[in-house]
């Protein structure tokens, strides 16, 4: 038998001008500019800079205040004579330079040149193997997939799949493989790898044969990869069939002379370049904070279209009909609309994206008057307190944003941490317990590198009261490995001399 139950549930449903508010809030300075210029070339109705009225003003006020400007020029030179000595005694001209005709805050906003990516670095040497139609098209879309550090994430069927789909085009495995082989050939060294061990192993093929411990370190790699990566010293001068100098040679080869991240040292300095979103000064006892000219451009509805609407709405009013079909009077409708909802979320994004920034300065006021080393314990749930607003809303303004401070570019996810008590009873931010760890590990005797219990008593001595498997979750947060495999080879050079003089 059937029963019928009747349920009273409470939705929040978010409207299309929330839902893009939300996607505004998460966009940097430099994918919001891209969103408004869609938006304008999407939207005739919406403009940006002054219209032409307004614009008609801006150049007649200009005008006339350049011709008052000039009129008291000519009163200043009919009452002041010429003093020659002036002149020739005035150096600072010829000791000068001319200033550009932009301010500091315009020169500091400046987008600096990008640089080519690795992906068009890549694709630039394709025309240097000789490939057919075919196998261009599995080249280009393993560049596609290679990530930032230069490896390639994605299997072989993948990569059969998405040509298929795109291009109609049915290709297998061996195809793949045989055109991997091929891009893991172009420069630099290393790329388009699947995992470390390759990566390292395709730069050592490329090295001259004779450079030391490279013959060693291809077979420590090919065939004792685990004993290596643990650090098992003593497995491998006796698997390997070398003395701990020659060991020491290709681990030191491996080490120094090898990059585990091939695709970062394609990117130069310009093309990793950080727009910051925010910038803080401290200014006679204040902070000023200052958001990016580029997140409040200066939009607005078309005036043109504007009068347009409000002539059709009279038409319709008067007679019931115009002499515009219903279906461009709809359209202009939505137009209006969508500008003035864009419009209304812009103006949305950045004052809540202040409130946010004022926060965290409120929070941090220690770290923005004196730098790394005052960082605070803070969670996104305090500044959302402050403000009044949801987590989530936090959340989306701090992921991806930047600040410029007086001490550097800072994400500002990086202000957020955990606390911990010092020995003082104080609560100090986990970040610079971090900071310390890895201080404390760059000094130690690479020799006998230090356990985590004696990291822990380390950290103790400087103040930090923190237990031995904090300290082993921090190192693991900071890519630390344990100390068996931070122990380096050093040779006994005293037997080593003893042994070159019995030669």
């Amino acid at each position: 038998m059937l029963e019928l139950q009747q349920k009273q549930e409470l939705k929040q449903k978010l409207s299309p001008q929330q839902i893009q508010y939300i996607k505004l809030l998460q966009l940097n300075t430099l994918d919001l500019e891209q969103r408004i210029q869609e938006e304008l070339e999407e939207n005739p109705l919406l403009q940006e800079g002054l219209d032409e009225e307004e614009q008609r003003e801006e150049e007649e006020l200009d005008a006339a205040a350049e011709e008052m400007e000039n009129e008291l020029e000519e009163t200043d030179q009919d009452d002041e004579e010429f003093d020659v000595e002036d002149l020739l005694n005035n150096t600072d001209d010829l000791y000068g330079y001319n200033r550009p005709d932009y301010t500091d805050e315009e020169d500091r906003d400046r987008p600096m040149r990008a640089d080519q990516t690795l992906a068009e670095q890549l694709q630039e040497q394709l025309s240097f193997l000789n490939l057919d139609e075919e196998e261009e098209l599995i080249a280009e879309q393993i560049i596609g997939s290679i990530d930032e550090d230069g490896y390639l994430k994605r299997d072989a069927e993948s990569i059969m799949d998405d040509i298929l789909f795109n291009h109609g085009v049915e290709i297998d495995e061996d195809d793949v493989e045989r055109v991997l082989k091929q891009v893991q050939s172009l420069d630099p060294a290393g790329i388009a790898a699947r995992d470390l061990r390759e990566c390292l192993l395709l730069q050592l093929y490329r090295m001259d044969a004779d450079v030391g411990g490279r013959d060693t370190a291809i077979a420590m790699l090919e065939d004792e990869n685990e004993a290596f990566t643990k650090k098992h010293f003593d497995k491998l001068t006796s698997r390997l069939g070398v003395d701990e100098r020659e060991l020491k040679r290709a681990f030191d080869l491996v080490r120094q002379r090898l990059d585990p991240k091939p695709g970062e040292g394609t990117f130069s300095e310009e093309t990793n370049y950080i727009t910051p979103d925010f910038t803080v000064e401290y200014v006679d006892g204040e902070f000023v904070i200052t958001l990016n000219g580029r997140n409040a451009p200066d939009l607005h509805i078309s005036r043109h279209y504007r009068q347009m609407l409000q002539k059709l709405k009279a038409q319709k009013e008067s007679d019931g009909e115009g002499d515009v079909d219903e279906e461009t009077r709809e359209f202009l409708k939505n137009k209006f609309d969508s500008a003035r909802w864009f419009i209304n979320s812009i103006n949305q994004r950045r004052h809540t994206m202040t409130l946010v920034m004022d926060a965290i300065v409120q929070l941090q006021e220690d770290f923005f008057r004196y730098g790394e080393g005052h960082l605070k314990p803070m969670i996104l749930k305090d500044v959302a307190e402050i403000i009044d607003m949801d987590i989530s809303t936090v959340s989306r303004v701090v992921n991806g944003k930047y600040v410029q401070t007086e001490w550097g570019v800072y994400e500002l996810k990086y202000f957020f941490s955990e606390g911990l008590e010092t020995t003082d009873g104080e609560e100090v931010s986990n970040k610079e317990v971090k900071a310390e760890l890895q201080r404390i590990v760059d000094d130690e005797d690479k020799t006998d590198p230090m356990s985590d219990q004696e990291l822990a008593d380390a950290l103790e001595e400087k103040g930090f009261k923190i237990a031995r498997r904090t300290v082993s979750k921090y190192r693991k947060q900071l890519g630390i490995p344990v100390a068996r495999l931070r122990k380096e080879i050093v040779l006994d050079e005293e037997a080593d001399d003893g042994a070159g003089a019995a030669d």
